[in-house]
């Protein structure tokens, strides 16, 4: 196994017929990739493709090779924030030539490299294999770490403590962290299932199966960010239902204090006027009218009391 050739070496080294070739680049210059251009007789399509940023996921078909973009996901978590890296590919019978930024690790692709020594007659196969699943694994631990985040927020939901527009904020962020998420995931169906016609020369029937479980993958990570879209969209809805509740208790309470505040105010308003009324200027019209109080006031709050207004 050479490392560190030079890139103008890739094509002297793919006339040696069991020689299998990984170039990977990370924040190639334009020269570096027209070099690779020059060496594999890429198209210049797909060239500009990997030239050009935010990229759909896809996997483009040319005469002599394949392009291959996709996008490895992580959730930042004290920003709870969606991070995505762009991972380019292309990929000929025997030379696999990886572009990306300097913030994607590729280490485990190589311990997939490593690990699997059986497979590694399979050349760019299985390289291809090997990127890919490491791609869609971390599509499914992002929808993992969303899951959990979920459920954390779904405990503060229904805390009797008010957490304020805390709440509100964290469920926007995790449905824009969905969104994201889900144009990550979405294409990939496409471009595996592509991977795995019977017309596909660029893949070893062997593989197969390998690439049909990344395929099972890429369909639980889809479905599990469709059903957790879902459920942020009724968290949303339940926080206002809750909202709108807690306010409709509070203005009960304020009712029923209110009204019960208004019995003695009535009474002492009347008692008050300037008329000859039942035991007027006497003590026991003063006791009368407290009790009265007492006995109106200590009705309503039972009564209240009694149909959980209070």
């Amino acid at each position: 196994m050479k490392t560190d050739f030079p890139v103008a070496d890739i094509s002297d080294y793919l006339e040696e017929p069991d020689a299998t070739v990984w170039a990977d680049f990370s924040s190639p210059t334009t020269d570096d990739l027209a070099t690779i251009e020059e060496e594999l007789d890429l198209h210049h399509l797909a060239v500009e493709d990997a030239v050009n940023e935010h990229q759909r996921p896809k996997l483009d078909r040319y005469d002599s090779h394949l392009f291959l973009a996709a996008y490895a996901v992580s959730l930042d978590a004290p920003t709870e924030e969606l991070r995505k890296v762009e991972v380019k590919a292309f990929i000929t019978q025997r030379a696999v030539i990886t572009v990306h930024p300097d913030d994607f690790d590729m280490t485990p692709v190589l311990e997939r490299w490593d690990g699997n020594p059986d497979l590694a007659e399979y050349g760019a196969a299985f390289l291809l294999w090997g990127l890919l699943d490491v791609i869609v694994d971390g599509h499914f631990d992002t929808v993992q770490d969303l899951d959990t985040e979920i459920d954390a927020h779904e405990d503060r939901l229904f805390d009797e403590k008010s957490h304020g527009t805390e709440i509100q904020r964290s469920s926007f962020q995790l449905r824009k962290n969905l969104v994201l998420l889900r144009r990550a995931v979405l294409p990939m169906r496409e471009v595996v299932n592509t991977l795995m016609r019977r017309d596909m020369e660029f893949i070893d029937h062997e593989m197969v199966p390998y690439f049909q479980d990344v395929y099972d993958h890429v369909l639980r990570a889809t479905e599990w960010t469709e059903s957790l879209r879902d459920l942020v969209a009724t968290m949303l809805d339940t926080n206002l239902s809750i909202q709108s509740n807690r306010m409709n208790l509070i203005m009960k309470k304020v009712t029923s204090w209110a009204a019960i505040i208004a019995v003695p105010t009535a009474i002492t308003g009347f008692f008050g006027q300037n008329l000859q009324f039942l035991g007027f200027g006497t003590v026991w019209g003063t006791w009368m009218s407290l009790a009265l109080i007492v006995l109106t006031s200590s009705v309503l709050y039972l009564s209240f009391r009694r149909r959980d207004w209070l």
